[in-house]
């Protein structure tokens, strides 16, 4: 990562903390749902012991449900294992500010085994272990994210007592790209855009979207691992900032019947040497390498779908005319195909449109990687792109539910050679656990429809 404002080196830190300035070091690594889990250590226990020696944490954080539930069926974790811990160690590369604290910093952490070696199942190994494999082909992978949420003005604690129901939206109507609808938010937004520069990112803007209270804001691309880790850090700080202001945001992907919170992600390829690989004299601007690499997306997208849309709420934003993606398809600056292809030259790239807001980025962009390498180690041809309404095509569809996304992961041979087995059993069990305490669920849909009528 960039020593840029907002980063720290741990030379800095000695100095901020021995000024009175830094008092708090968060240590921070993500789990299975994309959140930021560890502990708020002192700077002076940071750096006399956790900087050098790591920490520990238990290892439930990579077994558990989104409510924190220890639930059965994961190898790495277990009761019978004894629920132990693993190793929390810093990649001082992450140290930075977190200027919506006072006298904060933060630092990332790679999960280990306490008796040694990597654990495979951590999102960010599972992405670092991705990029290996570009790089032995001496490829580097570019990413950027565009993170939808909808911001209401009830808080988090007022939210949770309605059960989230009527709640009272920031807008009340479509403000997509209205300078009049973003300026009602205007504080808040910029506090979060600020802030978020204060943190070592490189905030591009803010616009807003279709459904009441929804906005993005944008960040600069940047290498995958480094946008994944901004990711994580801007979902938890923009949920907490909006907290201090007393407000609440959701990046769920459907949280109504209206349009949802995409997570759209822009991949691309560079030479070791920082080359743009994927531009050619090929049609439509492209380089063998590109046609290989985007065949490959295609090729793989269903099977590696759970990866992209992780919860049951992930497919009810595949809905046509909504701008989420219902078909396995690819265009040039076609909104409504899966892949759409973007740039030229030097900025070529491909935008998968199937994230919701609600995905984990390492993961997804691990899969990204792996669905181009799949392509490109097996030069696979590109079919012609899609020209027109991709929602009234006889594509391929995207899988419809969880059930069907885990049924294809489990049985995809080039995601097991890809991750490995061990990697595939743990987050095909993370889908058995979300599947089952859905279908044990009596939903408020259930009761309206059923209490008095049938």
């Amino acid at each position: 990562m960039n020593h840029g404002k907002g980063m720290l080196t741990l030379d800095e830190l000695r100095e901020l903390v021995d000024r009175g300035a830094v008092d708090t070091v968060l240590v921070a690594m993500t789990d299975m749902q994309g959140r930021l889990q560890g502990k708020r250590c002192s700077a002076d226990y940071f750096l006399g012991e956790v900087a050098s020696h790591a920490t520990e944490a238990c290892n439930y954080l990579l077994a558990v449900d989104v409510d924190m539930n220890t639930v059965d069926g994961f190898e790495m974790s277990s009761w019978e294992r004894g629920y132990g811990d693993f190793v929390l160690r810093p990649d001082l590369s992450t140290l930075r500010h977190v200027p919506w604290h006072e006298g904060t910093t933060l630092v990332l952490c790679d999960v280990e085994r306490v008796d040694g070696g990597d654990v495979p199942a951590s999102p960010r190994q599972v992405l670092r272990r991705q990029l290996d494999r570009l790089a032995e082909r001496g490829l580097a992978a570019y990413a950027g994210t565009e993170l939808e949420f909808i911001v209401f003005d009830d808080s988090y604690e007022q939210a949770w007592r309605r059960g989230y129901r009527d709640l009272t939206p920031a807008n009340q109507y479509n403000v997509d790209y209205s300078m009049l609808g973003t300026a009602r938010l205007e504080p808040l937004l910029r506090r979060i855009r600020n802030d978020m520069r204060g943190a070592g990112m490189y905030v591009e803007s803010a616009k807003g979207e279709c459904n009441p209270g929804q906005h993005e804001i944008a960040f600069r691309y940047a290498e995958a691992l480094s946008t994944c880790d901004n990711y994580s850090i801007y979902k938890t700080g923009a949920k907490e900032i909006a907290a201090q202001e007393g407000k609440s945001l959701t990046f769920m992907a459907k949280y109504n019947e209206r349009e949802g919170n995409s997570c759209h992600i822009h991949l691309s390829l560079r030479s070791a040497d920082g080359e743009f690989v994927l531009a050619g004299d090929r049609p439509g601007g492209f380089s063998a390498l590109m046609e290989h690499f985007l065949a490959g997306q295609l090729a793989c997208l269903r099977e590696l779908t759970y990866f992209f849309a992780p919860n049951i709420n992930s497919y009810k934003r595949f809905a046509p005319g909504s701008f989420a993606p219902t078909a396995v398809a690819w265009g040039t600056d076609n909104r409504t195909c899966a892949l759409r292809v973007v740039g030229h030259g030097g900025s070529l790239r491909v935008e998968n449109r199937v994230p919701g807001g609600d995905v984990n980025p390492y993961l997804a962009v691990a899969a990204l990687v792996a669905a181009g390498l799949y392509g490109i180690e097996n030069e696979l041809p590109l079919e012609a792109e899609h020209e027109g309404n991709a929602y009234d095509s006889d594509k391929p569809a995207v899988p419809a539910t969880l059930r069907e996304a885990a049924g294809l992961l489990a049985e995809s041979k080039m995601a097991r050679a890809a991750f490995g087995d061990e990697v595939i059993e743990h987050y095909l069990n993370a889908a058995r656990v979300e599947q089952a305490a859905f279908d044990a669920a009596v939903t408020d849909w259930e009761r309206s429809r059923g209490f008095e009528r049938l």
